[in-house]
């Protein structure tokens, strides 16, 4: 069985006068074949949130964005013998195409281009129980239909017709190893957008797929 947690850091905003508009905009996928794994990323979880909890109050999940980079290396260091890769591209958003940028319904196609384009590079194609596909809750019901049309036709092209493969879209809170992908994530996208390399270089050796696109 295969487990795939899929995350992104950035946005796909493109008025770049903004300062909150992103210039990349990452998608990461967290992937293992081990279900020990998956119960090594809770234990590493958990015990990362109950270290915070301690000093900050109740949080009910680890993102990038919020965690110093002391509580990523706690929580890294509890990943440090488990078998895992991470896949991801990042798009550079200053070269996409004019009227991209200004279709929504195009951003978005864009959005799932660049997910399947990660999802290939992963190796699952022995998979014979199932592949599970765990992406963060982020879209509406429209592009979460979108979303799993698109991304499930290929996932099914590359394994046995007998074998299932689920997509699943979950609230990050819910489910951990959104929280291992998202942070994960973020030290990616931050090395293309800030050159911020701090986070990144901890858990460099498990990332298999780290391109660029445009």
């Amino acid at each position: 069985m295969w487990y795939l947690y899929l995350d992104e850091s950035g946005d796909l905003g493109f008025n770049f006068d903004r300062d909150k508009t992103s210039k990349y905009l990452t998608i990461c996928v967290f992937a293992t074949s081990q279900r020990e794994t998956v119960q090594k990323v809770e234990t590493a979880v958990h015990r990362t949130l109950k270290k915070i909890n301690r000093r900050k109050g109740l949080l009910q999940e680890l993102k990038g964005t919020k965690t110093d980079i002391d509580t990523k290396k706690f929580f890294c260091s509890r990943m440090s013998t488990t078998r895992f890769g991470i896949y991801s591209m990042t798009l550079n958003k200053q070269r996409v195409y004019e009227e991209l940028r200004k279709n929504a319904t195009r951003r978005e196609r864009l959005y799932n281009f660049i997910a399947k384009k990660v999802l290939e590079k992963i190796p699952f194609e022995q998979a014979t129980d199932s592949v599970q596909l765990v992406v963060d809750k982020c879209k509406g019901k429209r592009g979460m239909a979108e979303f799993n049309e698109y991304v499930q036709t290929h996932l099914e092209g590359r394994v046995a017709p007998k074998t299932p493969v689920n997509i699943h879209h979950r609230d990050s809170c819910q489910d951990t190893g959104l929280s291992a992908v998202d942070l994960f994530c973020w030290g990616i996208y931050r090395r293309y957008e800030k050159g911020d390399c701090e986070w990144y270089s901890v858990y460099q050796d498990k990332v298999l797929l780290d391109e660029q696109y445009l």
